[in-house]
């Protein structure tokens, strides 16, 4: 059976039930509006313990999921949201081993599912042109113990991505459209690309440029989440939802060379 050992990621919810993630560490404490709770009383337990601080309130402790993660994720700037980011990783085909770049980086949300989804055995390509964002995500990734699966870069994408044959890449930046040759060159054969972007307008602009290099199997989906309360005599849903965060584009690359209708060979 699990045990909690030094370096494990924890949440723990409270009585009023507030939730703290910590990565355990010996000699340290996580300090609560309910007193101070020794890190060493987590670890050697399983999951599902409860612990005390020393005030004498009760935590219940478990694994975090990648949702739990990203919703708590010391933040700069906007994330791409638990909801989006869980069918992102399914519609790139993202699984242990496989090579995806993402840009940009921002405050590492979608770098940490990914990067929890490609194994110690993948690798995730990060760009990012601002090095305060790429700073607080590569803070955030090592607090989670996944710093060493991502690969980080300070560039501006319009000079193209060091990376070549990739099985996967996701555009999260203002103007994606002006960067899909680069996403082409980057991405093998039948690789997986895909984009988010807010407005109507960005997303016509993105699927000219798609269209104009070569990409197939082009779509267009946006996710509304409608939460409930959790209550069993006042079940109803809930006053506020998170309903449009933005317009997610699916496509499939030919890859860094299509096929020339004359002759029929490969041609740049």
């Amino acid at each position: 059976m699990y045990r909690f050992a030094p370096g494990d990621v924890v949440l723990l919810i409270g009585p009023d039930h507030r939730v703290h993630i910590v990565r355990l560490q010996e000699g340290q404490h996580l300090g609560t509006h309910h007193g101070l709770l020794a890190h060493e009383q987590l670890i050697g337990q399983r999951p599902g313990v409860t612990v005390h601080t020393h005030k004498g309130i009760p935590y219940r402790a478990f694994e975090p999921g990648t949702a739990d993660l990203i919703r708590h994720l010391p933040r700069r700037t906007q994330i791409i949201y638990p909801k989006d980011a869980a069918y992102i990783l399914l519609r790139l085909n993202i699984q242990p081993g496989v090579r995806v770049i993402e840009a940009g980086t921002g405050s590492g949300a979608l770098t940490l599912a990914l990067a929890r989804a490609v194994g110690p055995e993948g690798r995730v390509y990060s760009y990012e042109q601002r090095p305060e964002h790429q700073t607080l995500a590569r803070e955030n990734l090592a607090r989670l113990g996944l710093l060493e699966r991502v690969s980080w870069h300070l560039r501006d994408i319009a000079e193209g991505f060091y990376e070549t044959d990739v099985d996967a890449l996701f555009l999260d930046v203002r103007t994606p459209w002006e960067y899909i040759a680069q996403a082409r060159q980057a991405l093998r054969p039948g690789g997986f690309f895909g984009a988010l972007v807010p407005t109507t307008n960005q997303l016509s602009q993105l699927l000219e440029a798609l269209q104009g290099q070569g990409f197939l199997l082009i779509e267009v989906e946006e996710l509304l989440l409608r939460p409930y309360k959790a209550t069993a005599d006042r079940l109803r849903p809930v006053d506020r939802m998170v309903a449009h965060t933005g317009y997610l584009v699916f496509a499939r690359s030919t890859g860094p060379e299509t096929v020339g209708p004359e002759n029929g060979r490969c041609a740049p």
